[in-house]
C-alpha cells in the first residue's frame, strides 16, 4: 500500500469506524445463529443433512478468503471492504430462501465465502490502525465482534419467540446491517496500492510465518468450537446437571470471552503479545484440567470460565503478528484466517468422535493439551516491527508502510 499520511486524529476515527464493522460483521453470524431450526424445517432437511450444509460456511470461507489481497489492490482498501461488507450482510437472506438440501448448500457456501473476504478485510485494515496508532487494539475489535454477534442472537431469540418468519427476519436484518456496516465503511483508512506495486496473486499458498502463527490459532479456535458446542452437553451427561445449568455454562464462556477480548488490549501492551499468550495458555491448560477432574458442575464451569479467559485474546493476536509477518498482510492474514475456520469446523466433530470411541473426559483431555501448546509456541508470535507496541505521539501525523 501506497505511503499515506494520516492525522493521527483521522486514524482514531478509523479505529471506531473498524469496530463498528467488526460489530456489524458480528451481528450478522449472530443472526443467522439463532435461526438455523427454522431453516433446517424449511428446507426439509434431516439432522445429518443438516451438519452437512453447515460444513459449507468454512468451505466457502477457506475457498474466497485469499481472492481478498486482489480484491483491495483493485478496489483500494475502503472500497473494497464497503463492497464486502454489503455483500456479507445480503447474504444473510440466502438460507432462509433455500427450498432443498442443494440450494441450502449453494447459499451457504456463498455466505461463508462473503463472510471470510470481509473478514480478511476488515482485519488487514485492523492491523493497519494498530501499526498506526501504535498500540494495541486488535483483541479490543474481536471483542466487538463478540459483542455485535450477541446483539444478532438476542435479536434472533426474539423473533423465535415471536413466531417470526425467519425470511422476512433476515431481509430486514440484512437491510439494517447492510446500511450499518457500508456507513461505517465510510471512515476507515483509504489505503491504496502503490503505483509500482504488482497485484497480488487470485491464490497463493500462506508464508511460513504465516502457517507457524496459524498453528497457534488453530489451538485456540480448536478449544472455543469444542467449549462452545460440547460444554452444555458435558455438565449434562458427564455431571448430570439441568438443561438450563448446562446452557448457562456456555453463555457464560461466551460472556467471558467478550469481556476479556475488549480488555485484552491493556493487558497486551502491558506485557506485550508473546507474554499475554503464554499466561493465557498456562489458564486455558489449568481451566481444561478442572473440566478434566470436576466432580461437581461449579468446578466445571470455572473451567470453561478460565479456558475462554485463557483463549479469548489470542486468535486477534495471531491476526495482528500475520499483519506484520510479511510484505502481504492480506495474503498472511488470509492463510491464518483459512487454518482458524478449519479448526472451527474440524473441532465439534473431532471432538465428537473421539468422545463416541472413548468419552468426553479424553475428549477434553485432548482439548487440554492443545491448550497448554499456546503457552509452548507463543513465541511464534514475535513477528514483524515489535511484540510490545511503541506508542506514538498522540497529535503526530504517521506515515503509512513504505511500498
Amino acid at each position: 500500500m501506497s505511503a499515506v499520511v494520516y492525522a493521527q486524529r483521522d486514524v482514531r476515527r478509523a479505529r471506531y469506524a473498524v469496530a463498528a464493522v467488526f460489530a456489524a460483521h458480528g451481528a450478522v453470524t449472530g443472526s443467522f445463529a439463532t435461526r438455523v431450526p427454522w431453516i433446517q424445517d424449511h428446507a426439509g432437511v434431516s439432522a445429518g443433512q443438516l451438519g452437512l450444509a453447515l460444513a459449507f460456511p468454512a468451505l466457502g470461507a477457506s475457498v474466497a478468503m485469499p481472492l481478498a489481497g486482489r480484491i483491495t489492490h483493485r478496489f483500494g482498501a475502503r472500497g473494497a471492504l464497503r463492497g464486502l461488507m454489503a455483500l456479507w450482510s445480503l447474504s444473510l437472506v440466502l438460507p432462509s430462501f433455500a427450498p432443498g438440501l442443494l440450494t441450502l448448500c449453494l447459499a451457504l457456501f456463498a455466505y461463508g465465502a462473503t463472510a471470510g473476504m470481509a473478514d480478511v478485510a476488515m482485519n488487514a485494515l485492523g492491523v493497519e490502525v494498530e501499526n498506526r496508532l501504535g498500540k494495541s487494539i486488535m483483541s479490543g475489535l474481536h471483542g466487538m465482534w463478540s459483542a455485535g454477534a450477541l446483539v444478532g442472537s438476542a435479536a434472533g431469540t426474539l423473533a423465535a419467540h415471536l413466531g417470526a418468519d425467519a425470511r422476512l427476519h433476515h431481509v430486514l436484518a440484512a437491510a439494517v446491517l447492510t446500511v450499518l456496516g457500508v456507513t461505517a465503511c465510510s471512515w476507515v483508512l483509504d489505503l491504496k496500492p502503490a503505483e509500482d506495486e504488482d497485484p497480488p496473486p487470485r491464490f497463493a499458498l500462506p508464508p511460513r510465518s504465516a502457517l507457524l502463527i496459524g498453528a497457534v490459532g488453530f489451538c485456540a479456535v480448536f478449544a472455543e468450537g469444542a467449549s462452545l458446542d460440547w460444554s452444555a452437553v458435558y455438565l449434562e451427561d458427564q455431571l448430570k446437571t439441568s438443561a438450563g445449568l448446562a446452557a448457562a455454562c456456555t453463555t457464560g464462556f461466551t460472556l467471558t470471552m467478550a469481556v476479556a477480548r475488549i480488555a485484552g488490549d491493556r493487558v497486551v501492551d502491558r506485557f506485550g503479545a508473546v507474554r499475554t499468550v503464554r499466561s493465557g495458555g498456562v489458564l486455558a491448560a489449568l481451566g481444561g484440567l478442572l473440566v478434566v477432574l470436576a466432580a461437581h458442575p461449579a468446578v466445571a464451569m470455572g473451567g470453561f470460565a478460565l479456558m475462554g479467559l485463557g483463549i479469548a485474546v489470542v486468535v486477534p493476536l495471531c491476526f495482528a503478528a500475520a499483519g506484520r509477518s510479511g510484505p502481504n498482510p492480506s495474503q498472511a492474514i488470509a492463510g491464518v484466517a483459512t487454518i482458524t475456520y478449519t479448526s472451527g469446523l474440524v473441532a465439534p466433530s473431532a471432538i465428537g468422535t473421539l468422545a463416541q470411541a472413548t468419552s468426553l473426559v479424553v475428549s477434553f483431555v485432548l482439548v487440554t493439551v492443545l491448550s497448554s501448546g499456546l503457552a509452548a509456541f507463543a513465541g511464534v508470535l514475535r513477528t514483524g516491527d515489535r511484540d510490545r507496541p511503541t506508542i506514538t505521539r498522540p497529535d503526530a501525523a504517521v506515515p503509512g508502510p513504505r511500498p
